[in-house]
């Protein structure tokens, strides 16, 4: 089932508390993604809902119980998280990486397997990778190696995928690329994910929960729709916007004011329109 909460939880480094009495439920079988300014904890949050750093005070549970009270091993046969800008070794080839997803279901006595080969291909082939098994993950484009690290994470055949910023680096059509792999991965498969994303109209566009985080707390949980608005933007992110509505996918668009407009003619006319004046010149969106 791989149903991820935290409770009461407090983490930090150093001694300094990031989060504190923290309360977090992940919805099962959705796609979450954190927002939130550089340094607001996103990542540090998922490190630790992923067992990579322990909290100073209250539980994650997953499926009830207590993650950091089992094995890694056990945790990683049910959660499986790709980390911000991983680095494969020289010469590793796209399917050595992948057969590395499959390390928490071996042991002594269970060595490789029919299902575990069987598990490697099918990783191979949902993401695309199958043709380039035999090439070094360091010979790759920035979007074919983030779908070999997404193959290995797939491998692992866990109900919870979870990452750390899985399009940073890439250009656009890549992280159009990657996400849509994520959503049909949920879609079919009914896994839950939990990301980091820094574009917010990519974040609206394919999560159906979001999580705003700022200043070491929650500040809005929800639906995209319910819950993403220009106040949101202005709290979170000290940053003016206007809000309109996507054209192709119906989801918030948010469009950055930057200092170069003069704030005195920028004029809102409504969520699903906005006229912009600048240096004598109109633009029109929506």
């Amino acid at each position: 089932m791989s149903n991820l909460h935290a409770a009461s939880l407090s983490i930090g480094y150093s001694g300094t508390h990031i989060f504190e009495q923290l309360d977090l439920r992940i919805p099962s079988h959705k796609i979450t993604v954190l927002i939130g300014k550089n340094g607001c904890g996103k990542s540090t949050l998922l490190r630790s809902l992923a067992r990579l750093l322990k909290p100073s005070g209250g539980s994650v549970l997953l499926d009830g119980k207590d993650i950091y009270a089992r094995s890694a091993k056990e945790v990683a046969r049910q959660l499986s998280i790709l980390p911000q800008g991983p680095v494969a070794p020289e010469g590793l080839t796209v399917l050595q990486l992948v057969k590395q997803g499959r390390y928490p279901h071996q042991s002594w006595l269970k060595q490789w397997s029919d299902a575990d080969e069987q598990a490697v291909t099918r990783a191979l082939t949902v993401t695309g990778m199958k043709e380039l098994q035999d090439r070094p993950v360091d010979a790759l484009s920035g979007g074919q190696r983030q779908r070999a690290w997404i193959a290995m994470t797939l491998a692992q055949d866990t109900g919870a995928i979870l990452l750390d910023e899985p399009t940073t680096y890439l250009d656009m059509t890549h992280q159009i690329e990657v996400l849509e792999l994520l959503a049909e991965l949920n879609e079919r498969d009914q896994r839950t994910i939990v990301m980091v994303l820094h574009d917010i109209n990519l974040a609206c566009r394919y999560a159906h929960h979001i999580v705003a985080v700022s200043d070491g707390a929650i500040y809005a949980q929800g639906s995209p729709q319910k819950i993403v608005d220009e106040r949101l933007i202005r709290d979170v992110f000290a940053m003016e916007c206007r809000m309109i509505q996507d054209p192709v996918y119906k989801t918030p668009l948010c469009i950055p004011i930057g200092a170069r407009a003069d704030s005195q003619m920028i004029e809102g006319t409504g969520r699903d329109s906005v006229r912009m004046h600048k240096k004598g010149e109109e633009m029109y969106v929506g």
